[in-house]
């Protein structure tokens, strides 16, 4: 494991308009951390998230540094917006809390997880209809519903597809925007396990947004507090949890403010 960061970003903000989306945020993240950002509606977690993954650009703090595989070190903002998709279809993986945003709804679910193989070089179709195949099983899908379209399958079902289809290429950094948004308890509960077991097993990092504080607490090893667009706590996890040391992390603690 390299002992030097995997994603570094620094002060970055984002305006829409004259409305904060996010101010000044910065963080460090490592190969096999998962990273959760918390707070409920409107706090500025998703604009993080969606600035740290390069889909919107920062209206300020374009600092946004990645460990490339061959431990070059590149500035994301001046690579060629090419260049950041192919990063996203294969050293990244972005899981949607609505997983049809992630899918492509009507082609098989063989088909959505063979296309990410395609997208680094595999062509053998034998091999890649096996590993994907392979994946569904891993993702508790039974490899029966391989020829089926994400139409025909549950939420739950959906969101685990997203997740393999995300996880087949070996990411090493995985977004995830509420991944148990939507699903109920016990649905929850049962993908909550995957996540958690895949992503160790694989040593991924991953940051995960989400206003859940239970869902944090399982996955995450770090954890980033938002409020109005700002930071306003950051540390371990459990440390966090247990000790909060701003009011409003003491009322989210405590389940008082909504989601």
């Amino acid at each position: 494991m390299n002992d030097e960061p995997l994603l570094i970003a620094e002060g970055l903000t984002k305006y829409y308009g004259r409305r904060l989306g996010c101010r000044d945020a910065s963080l460090e993240l490592y190969e096999g951390e998962v990273m959760a950002v918390v707070g409920e509606s409107g706090s500025g977690k998703t604009t993080l998230l969606q600035m740290l993954s390069t889909q919107i650009e920062p209206s300020a703090g374009r600092v946004l540094l990645y460990r490339m595989r061959d431990g070059s070190v590149q500035d994301l903002w001046t690579m060629s917006e090419p260049a950041r998709r192919f990063l996203l279809r294969t050293d990244w993986g972005y899981v949607h809390q609505d997983p049809q945003l992630g899918l492509r709804m009507g082609v098989s679910a063989g088909g959505n997880v063979g296309e990410r193989l395609m997208a680094v070089g595999q062509r053998h179709y034998g091999d890649i209809r096996a590993t994907a195949a392979d994946w569904l099983s891993r993702v508790e899908i039974p490899r029966s519903r391989i020829d089926n379209t994400p139409r025909t399958y549950s939420g739950g079902m959906r969101q685990r597809l997203q997740i393999a289809r995300n996880l087949v290429t070996a990411p090493r950094l995985i977004f995830m925007d509420e991944p148990t948004g939507g699903l109920d308890v016990s649905v929850q509960a049962r993908l909550l396990d995957l996540l958690r077991r895949i992503v160790a097993e694989m040593r991924i990092a991953a940051i995960i947004v989400t206003h859940d504080l239970a869902v944090a607490r399982l996955l995450s090893n770090r954890i980033m507090v938002m409020k109005d667009g700002q930071v306003i706590e950051a540390g371990l996890t459990d440390q966090v949890l247990d000790d909060p040391h701003q009011p409003y992390t003491q009322l989210l603690v405590s389940s008082i403010l909504p989601a």
